[in-house]
């Protein structure tokens, strides 16, 4: 194959990047070792839900592409949210100032600077930091990505699932983990026998093995994240009164300390999402694009139902019209099925110091299409701030490969002054909404047969906490899911026949445009068949039998949905 010129290359990379649409520009190519201004790489703004993956070594760019981007997103009208880990993301709510540096370096790129500040709302976990407490309820959260954090194995796991199940059953409300732990606490008490008995596959000693592990949570400080007011999701989705997307930027000031909480954490915003928006098809621009930052903690050690509700969740929630990009050192940190939905590269340099980063070098080439580059050299000698690109086009073909030197930021690449963000924080609409922790009538409180105090009002838009049970008894309901389920199945029911409920505090049913839920035998049966209509089904219904159709591919559920 004869050797292309200087000018044939340029050609390539011009036509693969002549786009019709939208576009993030994000670089000039660099050709033969010379940056070129006229071969301008850019990524289709509809293409961002093809989701994407931005790698490289420590040090190499990647938090500044990544602020690069949210900041064209802004400006483009659509949502962005960042995890900020090291804690410069919140820099997007500066303008940054011109250098004779940077004034050179954009020249250079054919960049049209200027400096700006962007819309950002500041969030932390459960009030740990200076945002808006974000904070999810247990039955939320779900069994599978609570295994996750508490490190179960799968057997574990699947008792777990067996135990949220009979809460959900009971409407014993999973809140905070103390609620939890007195169901498992109850279970394993001599009035619970019978109860556990029945739940089967659920041994005592397995029981106990996740009581400690919850208090362990506990002694750990984690309870902070787990309560009331919970976070809705669509704050994410907001646009500034200038029509500007809104950047969430979730502060995690101790991500060492607790790396798997957060990263699982990060995946339990992303699976409400995806249980929450309706289908979207194919969008001119995506109604949110999610950034997943050190990616590799969600998948190292992971469960095999914990991988497979990742990848159908990267699979499924593109034509939801939201895109998803795994921030990560190396291509090999994310499973090859999830990595295949990733249409869109931004590959920073790597290092091959040792023999397993020659390996992983090699393995991270091998992705690429067939280019003009050599791959391996140029991997290994890119400069901060370059990166090579390939992306999909907007006929869903991939892009040539490009070495790209990326554009500046026009915010503050660093943080942003505390009181800028203190500032900011008392002046948002969700710190009254949800600013302060309540704690409402739920498991613990029925099952120690003690009424709660609340610590404040109830959050904006959930229901009011029953004190007695009206209209319909537990018994009726599950009467009546016993025979709803007889009617669809054709068969007698698999269902226990309706017995007294445990606890001394039983809550009346809630109303049916708001039922949680799991379901047993029920979703084996129809889930392949019905797909989405088990939702809307389940919603009619009303009843018990409707609650347990509700919990998503994690095992979430929300009582935002119920």
């Amino acid at each position: 194959m004869a050797k292309k010129t200087t000018a044939e290359k340029l050609a390539t990379i011009q036509q693969g990047y002549t786009l019709q649409g939208a576009t993030i520009e994000l670089g000039a190519a660099i050709v033969d070792g010379e940056v070129r201004k006229e071969a301008q790489v850019r990524l289709p703004l509809a293409m961002m839900n093809r989701h994407g993956l931005v790698a490289g070594a420590t040090g190499t760019g990647k938090t500044v592409t990544l602020h690069m981007i949210a900041e064209q997103l802004s400006t483009a009208g659509v949502p962005v949210f960042l995890a900020d880990i090291k804690g410069d993301l919140s820099g997007l709510a500066t303008a940054a100032t011109a250098s004779e540096k940077l004034t050179a370096r954009t020249a250079a790129l054919g960049q049209e600077w200027s400096g700006k500040n962007f819309p950002v709302e500041f969030l932390c976990l459960g009030g740990d930091g200076n945002g808006i407490p974000v904070r999810a309820t247990i039955t939320s959260f779900g069994p599978i990505l609570l295994s996750r954090i508490m490190d179960l194995n799968d057997t574990q796991e699947s008792s777990l699932q067996l135990i949220f199940h009979f809460a959900d059953k009971n409407n014993l409300e999973l809140i905070d983990l103390k609620d939890l732990r007195a169901v498992i606490q109850f279970l394993t008490s001599d009035e619970g026998k019978a109860e556990l008995a029945d739940l089967g596959g659920l041994s005592k000693a397995t029981a106990g093995v996740i009581l400690r592990e919850l208090v362990a949570l506990e002694a750990q400080g984690m309870e902070k994240f787990f309560g009331e007011p919970e976070f809705d999701t669509a704050e994410l989705l907001r646009t500034a009164p200038d029509g500007r997307g809104v950047i969430s930027c979730l502060e995690l000031p101790t991500l060492q300390t607790k790396p798997l909480l957060f990263s699982t954490f990060l995946m339990w915003l992303l699976a409400d999402l995806f249980e929450d928006l309706p289908e979207a098809g194919d969008l001119d621009k995506p109604k949110l694009v999610f950034f997943l930052d050190e990616a590799h903690l969600l998948f190292n050690g992971a469960s095999k139902a914990f991988l497979e509700a990742i990848t159908t969740t990267v699979r499924l929630i593109r034509s939801k019209g939201v895109g998803i990009f795994f921030v990560t050192q190396t291509p090999k940190d994310v499973p090859a099925d999830v990595l295949g939905q990733l249409a869109n590269r931004v590959q920073h340099a790597l290092r091959a110091f040792t023999p397993e980063d020659a390996k992983a070098l090699k393995a991270t080439v091998s992705t690429f299409p067939v280019s003009d580059y050599d791959l391996e050299e140029t991997l290994t000698s890119a400069g901060i701030g370059e990166a090579v690109i390939t992306v999909m086009n907007e006929k869903g073909a991939p892009t040539p490969v490009a070495l790209t030197r990326l554009r500046a930021p026009e915010s503050v690449m660093g943080p942003s002054t505390d009181e800028l963000i203190r500032s900011s924080v008392a002046a948002s609409s969700l710190l009254v909404k949800y600013g302060t922790a309540v704690d409402n009538v739920s498991a613990y409180e029925k099952l120690n047969d003690s009424a709660a105090v609340s610590t404040g009002d109830p959050a904006p838009g959930l229901p009011p906490v029953p004190g007695t049970i009206t209209g319909n008894t537990q018994s009726d309901i599950d009467a009546e899911a016993r025979r709803i389920e007889e009617e669809i199945l054709g068969r007698p029911s698999s269902r226990p026949a309706p017995t007294a409920y445990p606890g001394p505090v039983p809550a009346p049913p809630l109303p049916p445009q708001q039922e949680p839920g799991v379901l047993g035998d029920l979703a084996g049966v129809l889930g392949g068949a019905l797909g989405g209509g088990l939702k809307s089904m389940a919603r009619s219904m009303g009843t018990q039998l409707g609650r347990e159709l509700l919990r998503g591919v994690f095992g979430t559920s929300s009582r935002r949905r119920r």
